[in-house]
């Protein structure tokens, strides 16, 4: 949900916002029309209920004579006051609708465009020419079946396509990366969470995922639970309904869940491979903060995932994502791209959404500040995920079809330092 005092004040903010994301600024307009018609129903409601309880208590005080024609008034004053009751629901009804459509306000000066108008803001390391090392890259895949760390046949054949194995090294690394991830997460003051995967439909609404991209939730109907995309989603809910205390500085948790897409639209895209998968594992943070510090502890998550990436020893890049890629709920995303060898290019591993008051709104959780009550910002960040299992096998193999381990991860792989067909060597 959107600050309504700000759209009132400043439409015109509003409609430039939907107009660098590409979306529809009549909604603005629209918006703002529901929310009139919705507090003159109220008030007209209000009004005529007030109106009935001091009408009540004159047929009260009223003579015998006098009741039955102000008892039949009374009745007209209740069904008027039922009608408007409905009225007013209506109203309501139709509002929420309307402003459960309108996107987060982006933070000003952030690209304009779609997916492909980004902005490089670094691009760290060289990627490695294979040529002077005397051999051509071999890609994830055939990498993790050659050292049978990755099965897709098998995966496809259990669970559909998009679905796969991970056996010996390849379960060994995913777990390493996921843990050293964990443990810098929470060196930064990152609570480890293990979280539910299944949410009600008033989390996954109030986080901003059942708008456009709803199609790519999975949901289990019988039950009315929504499998999480990002353990963001039970992040963002934990503290749902509550007022937070944040004076001893921001609340922040680092979540370890497995996650699910359905990845609708993205048919023939990515199918070979673990690029774009239906279940996957993740790290990711999440943090509660005052307003005025929400740009800040972006900057900070995103420091973080380039920790991360330098730690596995991967060539990356840092876009500021455009208006009209960021979600519903994102004023503005960072996204952390390594480098993929046999696709030359760059290919996101992470993303850095700062999500404002939005989220919070929706979820009613607030802070206490000088004897009132206020939204917090919410911020998420990836840490690591399976996808991350591509450019380091890509970037570290070598020309005996082996891979080195990164330093980092060799302490949870017991020092081992690469990873060849015959087997492990330390």
């Amino acid at each position: 949900m959107i600050d309504l005092a700000l759209l009132r004040e400043n439409p015109d903010l509003f409609k430039a916002s939907q107009e660098a994301r590409g979306s529809s600024v009549d909604l603005v307009d629209e918006v703002l029309a529901a929310d009139s018609a919705r507090r003159s129903a109220i008030t007209a409601y209000e009004d005529a209920r007030a109106d009935q309880k001091s009408f009540s208590s004159q047929i009260a005080k009223a003579s015998k004579e006098d009741k039955p024609a102000l008892i039949a008034e009374g009745k007209e004053k209740s069904a008027k006051v039922k009608a408007l009751q409905s009225e007013s629901d209506e109203a309501t009804f139709a509002f929420e609708k309307l402003a459960g459509k309108l996107p987060n306000l982006i933070v000003e000066g952030i690209p304009s465009g779609g997916e492909e108008n980004f902005e490089t803001l670094k691009t760290v390391g060289e990627p490695r020419d294979f040529g002077t090392d005397g051999f051509e890259p071999a890609d994830h895949l055939e990498i993790g079946e050659t050292l049978r760390a990755i099965d897709t046949t098998r995966g496809t054949k259990v669970s559909g396509s998009r679905f796969h194995y991970l056996t010996g090294f390849g379960a060994k690394l995913e777990m390493a990366l996921l843990n050293l991830a964990r443990d810098v997460a929470e060196g930064a003051g990152f609570i480890p969470t293990i979280t539910p995967t299944l949410v009600r439909p008033e989390v996954m609404r109030g986080t901003g995922f059942l708008g456009e991209h709803a199609d790519e939730i999975y949901r289990l109907e019988a039950d009315d639970l929504f499998l999480v995309g990002t353990s963001e989603v039970p992040l963002a809910g934990f503290h749902m309904d509550e007022i937070i205390d944040l004076s001893g500085g921001p609340l922040r948790y680092a979540g370890i869940s497995s996650c699910y897409r359905r990845e609708a639209g993205s048919y023939g895209k990515d199918t070979r491979g673990i690029i774009r998968v239906h279940q996957f594992q993740k790290v990711e943070m999440f943090a509660y903060v005052p307003v005025e510090d929400a740009e800040t502890e972006h900057e900070r998550m995103l420091s973080l995932q380039e920790k991360m990436l330098g730690l596995c020893e991967l060539p990356y890049r840092v876009i500021d994502t455009a208006a009209g890629d960021l979600g519903d709920s994102a004023a503005r995303k960072f996204d952390c791209e390594a480098w993929v060898p046999t696709q030359n290019t760059y290919r996101e591993l992470t993303s850095t959404s700062n999500c404002t008051t939005f989220q919070a709104r929706r979820l009613q959780i607030r802070e206490r500040t000088e004897g009132a009550t206020r939204p917090v910002a919410t911020l998420n960040g990836t840490m690591a995920n399976t996808r991350w299992l591509v450019p380091i096998l890509e970037n570290h193999q070598q020309a005996d079809g082996s891979v080195t381990v990164p330093a980092a991860l060799r302490p949870y792989l017991g020092g081992m330092v690469a990873q060849g067909p015959e087997g492990p060597r330390f």
